[in-house]
Order: C-alpha cells, then sequence, then structure tokens
C-alpha cells in the first residue's frame, strides 16, 4: 500500500500549494509514491482518512479552523506546515498588532466569527516540521517529501539568506550600497532573489535559526531607517514569528 497523502488549506493565498501544483514533472513522480487521498486544489475526489502525511497550509484565524486543525491532527500520523501563513501566522497575523478593525470594516461586525488573532499552526497542535517561505521553495518542498518517504530528516538548513548571496557570488547590497536587507537574519530558501537584482531581502522565509535582530536594527538605523521603518521590515510575512515580533515591537515603543 502507498502512503496517503493529505493536503489542507487554512487562512492564506493558496500559493504553498500551487507550489506543489508547480513542481510538473517530479509531481508525477510523487503522484507514484503516495496516494493522494485529499488535496481539494488538485481533485475532487476524496479518500477517508487516516493520513500517512498531511501538508497544512495557512493560519488558524477562526474557532472554526482551531476545531478543525484539532481533527486533522487526530487524522495524521505525520503534520508538517507550509508557509508563513501556517508556521508563523502569515501577513492577516497583522491583526495582532492593531485594534479590533471589524467595526470599522464591516457594517454587521456581529455576524463575523473571527479569532481576534492569526496564529500558527504549532500554536494549536503538535507539528512534526515546519517548511518556511512565502511561498515555500519548490526544490525544498520536495527534499521534505522525499525526506518521509525514506524515513529520513528532511535536509533542510537553517542559515540566512547572506550564505546563498556568497554562494551566488552575489555584491552584498546592504555593504556596497547602503540598501537595508533583512537577509543577515532571514532563513535561506529562495535563492536570494531580491539581493541578486540590487534590493534587500524582505524577508520572506522568517527568522533563521539564531537571528541577531538587534545587531541588525542597529545597522539599519545608522543607514538612516527610522524605528517606524524598523517596525514595517519586522512586520510583513512572517510578522508573527517570534524573533521579528519582538524586534518590532522593541522600536514599535519608541
Amino acid at each position: 500500500m502507498k502512503p496517503t497523502l493529505a493536503v489542507w488549506k487554512f487562512a492564506s493565498c493558496d500559493g504553498c500549494q500551487l507550489t506543489l501544483l508547480n513542481c510538473e514533472d517530479e509531481l508525477l513522480q510523487i503522484a507514484d509514491c503516495v496516494q493522494i487521498a485529499n488535496f481539494t486544489e488538485a481533485s475532487s475526489a476524496v479518500i477517508d482518512g487516516p493520513y500517512d502525511l498531511s501538508l497544512v497550509e495557512g493560519s488558524i484565524t477562526t474557532p472554526g479552523d482551531a476545531e478543525r486543525i484539532r481533527k486533522v491532527r487526530d487524522a495524521s500520523r505525520v503534520l508538517l506546515t507550509i508557509g508563513a501563513c501556517a508556521t508563523s501566522g502569515g501577513i492577516q497575523a497583522l491583526r495582532n498588532f492593531s485594534a479590533d478593525l471589524a467595526p470599522v470594516v464591516y457594517a454587521s461586525p456581529e455576524y463575523i466569527d473571527t479569532l481576534r488573532t492569526s496564529t500558527a499552526i504549532a500554536d494549536h497542535v503538535t507539528v512534526d516540521f515546519e517548511l518556511r517561505g512565502c511561498p515555500i521553495d519548490r526544490k525544498q518542498l520536495l527534499e521534505v517529501i522525499g525526506a518521509f518517504l525514506t524515513g529520513r530528516k528532511p535536509n533542510v538548513r537553517g542559515h540566512s539568506v547572506c550564505v546563498e548571496c556568497k554562494r551566488a557570488g552575489l555584491t552584498c547590497v546592504m555593504v556596497a550600497h547602503g540598501t537595508p536587507c533583512l537577509g543577515p537574519v532571514t532563513q535561506a530558501g529562495c535563492g536570494a532573489l531580491c539581493p541578486a537584482v540590487g534590493r534587500g531581502c524582505y524577508g520572506c522565509f522568517g527568522p533563521m535559526e539564531s537571528p541577531n535582530t538587534p545587531a541588525l536594527s542597529r545597522k539599519w538605523l545608522e543607514l538612516g531607517v527610522a524605528d517606524h521603518g524598523l517596525v514595517r521590515a519586522f512586520r510583513t510575512f512572517t510578522a508573527a514569528a517570534e524573533p521579528f515580533r519582538k524586534e518590532a515591537d522593541t522600536h514599535d515603543a519608541r
């Protein structure tokens, strides 16, 4: 029997699920190795669990989400979260840092059944592995699925985007041009896309394994970035990731 694979969506844009579909030739190989039992983005066919492997995209933003993710966890032998929304709350986690805007946005806010916060899957259930990115990297996704199929630990490293820049022979945009860049504190995985075109890293993959965010903030201040600029930089794709959240809170309080 092939192991069963289920893919689940919560509050998200579907970009990480599309990364799986965009694997093209590799997707056919995956389909040969697993039985896709639940993947609404790709097929209406559904096979009841339990599931050997579940990939979960999206954050928890409603009471219904919180209840459903517990059911997914109970039905899954291994649960992997994919993308910034699932691993740190995503862009929608910006609601965590503001007043309740439902009365401002909606004419009848009493009909809106939502949580006050947007939170990562790991804040609600046990997660076996987190794959970061907005969206995730195709090669990293294939590595994680391959690791599951072969019973080994995924080879997804926690070093910074700076390592990717050096490997690609790129000139440091912050040192050479004074361009603010989150690369020194951001986990690798994108292939240093933004520095490759002369732009600073935006932190799409969230904090690397040991981010020195205070030191980077001091460098940004030397470059003329104000405190509110630092707050905006750390509160983007992975605003609720603890190292980025703490650093943003520090400068927001000034």
